[in-house]
């Protein structure tokens, strides 16, 4: 049964305190028509929010609660996942305040495994201030891929342009190695099953960037693309996914071709969101297909340059909340119509 809009409950983890991640948060609840979108619940602290709030000069009205059952609809709820108070100087490194960030990641990811809340968006961390004997993870992804079921894929979404990648947090010098057949299959019917249920696309159509400059030229730059992508493409296409590839990336979006596509797989981190981030105008949102929970975030980091000094542009968080909500709709319309497929005739 599909929930009421605002009964739709974002649970939302507050990066790093010293960044902009809580200035983003706030000025995407300060319109009020989000609150009939969804119900957020910011896992924090509604003393340390309040004083970023005020410092932000911001109106919204913060409700503090300490335990997740106690949330309203309607409000920008606090969950107070810690009651000390911490010294905060914005716009610099601190591993303590990255601790807190870890604190409120957790209690959020806890949260979404026990259905206390429908999706996870999350604000921007720093990877080295977060690091610590408990917590020895790149980033939220691999935390998640730990924590959640599934296999954790990177998507960047922005509209109908969605880049998914081979290898996410990798060393260049690393990425030639991993991409075995095996990995390719993975990741490849890893990002089929998302655009099915998470975006409503029945017949996906996916293109796959080489790996070397005009894919290794028929093996005079590097024989990955013909050794190793080529085949294992025609593999899978051969099995019914409309799959192609491999393309050779300098021009596959210079040329537009990429509006041919359901979705596009980079080969490693920089090859797919280079272009993403040139394309998608501060309004990217960095998704995490695979798993069967819904995690969103802003495509930026923590942006210590800005942060407290009111100039952040919170439009890829706006849009992370807003893609969260739908692709929770979708899953729900997708497992409806698997459960009795005469609904499609319906539609």
């Amino acid at each position: 049964m599909m929930k009421k809009a605002e009964n739709i409950i974002v649970g939302i983890s507050i990066g790093d305190l010293n960044g902009i991640g809580s200035e983003v948060v706030l000025k995407t609840f300060e319109d009020s028509r989000m609150l009939e979108l969804c119900t957020p619940v910011i896992f924090a602290n509604v003393k340390i929010l309040s004083f970023i709030k005020k410092n932000l000069d911001s109106a919204v009205s913060l409700h503090g609660i300490d335990k997740i059952d106690q949330l309203i609809p309607g409000k920008i709820n606090v969950l107070n996942v810690w009651k000390e108070g911490v010294d905060l100087n914005l716009g610099t490194n601190d591993e303590k305040v990255g601790d807190y960030a870890i604190k409120s990641f957790v209690a959020a990811t806890q949260a979404l495994k026990d259905n206390q809340i429908d999706v996870l968006v999350t604000a921007p961390i720093n990877k080295y201030n977060i690091q610590s004997d408990t917590f020895k993870f790149p980033g939220h992804t691999d935390y998640l891929d730990q924590e959640l079921e599934g296999d954790a894929l990177m998507m960047m979404v922005q509209g109908n342009l969605r880049i998914g990648l081979l290898t996410d947090h990798l060393p260049l010098n690393q990425v030639s190695a991993a991409l075995t057949e095996t990995l390719i299959k993975k990741k490849i019917e890893t990002v089929r099953k998302s655009l099915i249920q998470d975006f409503s696309i029945t017949k996906p159509k996916i293109a796959v960037l080489g790996l070397n400059p005009h894919c290794g030229d028929g093996g005079v730059i590097g024989k990955e693309d013909d050794a190793v992508l080529k085949p294992t493409i025609q593999k899978i296409f051969s099995k019914g996914t409309l799959v192609f590839g491999p393309f050779a990336a300098d021009g596959f979006f210079g040329s537009g071709q990429y509006e041919k596509y359901d979705a596009i797989i980079a080969t490693y981190h920089d090859q797919g969101l280079i272009p993403f981030k040139t394309l998608s105008f501060g309004n990217g949102v960095n998704y995490t297909a695979g798993l069967n929970k819904i995690r969103t975030s802003p495509d930026h980091g923590t942006a210590y340059d800005i942060a407290g000094k009111g100039k952040a542009d919170y439009n890829s968080f706006k849009e992370a909340v807003y893609l969260a909500i739908d692709v929770y709709r979708s899953r729900i319309e997708y497992s409806e119509i698997s459960e009795n497929p005469l609904k499609v005739r319906e539609k």
